[in-house]
């Protein structure tokens, strides 16, 4: 059964740094196009980070300088490197893989989710 499984969440202060992981199981990961998606309370999930099959990366402008995804093919794993966390970065941060085949036919997966808190 297809699986991302998220990991390295947790609490920590203001200026701090996290390190999150996502491991995909049952997923041609090489094909996907991955990304990390957060949520906070009240507010709508937004894109942080993505980067494609070929390494192309994209940011949102409120964690540029600050997070970088990376992935490794060999481990099915994509990564989230939070520096300098801010309040504001508190959210349920989310895994996104979307399998893309040559004939266009696009297979989304999504993990459960983990909670990233910052302390003020």
């Amino acid at each position: 059964q297809e699986q991302l499984v998220e990991s390295g969440g947790g609490l920590v202060q203001a200026g701090g740094s996290l390190s999150l992981s996502c491991a995909a199981s049952a997923i041609l990961f090489s094909i996907c196009d991955v990304a990390w998606y957060r949520q906070a309370p009240g507010k709508q999930r937004e894109l942080v980070a993505s980067i494609t099959s070929h390494g192309s990366r994209n940011y949102a402008d409120s964690v540029k300088g600050r997070f970088t995804i990376s992935r490794d093919n060999s481990k099915d794993t994509v990564y989230l490197q939070m520096n300098s966390l801010i309040p504001e970065d508190t959210a349920v941060y989310y895994c996104n893989a979307n399998e893309i085949y040559y004939n266009g036919e696009i297979l989304e997966f999504w993990g459960q989710g983990t909670q990233v808190t910052v302390s003020s």
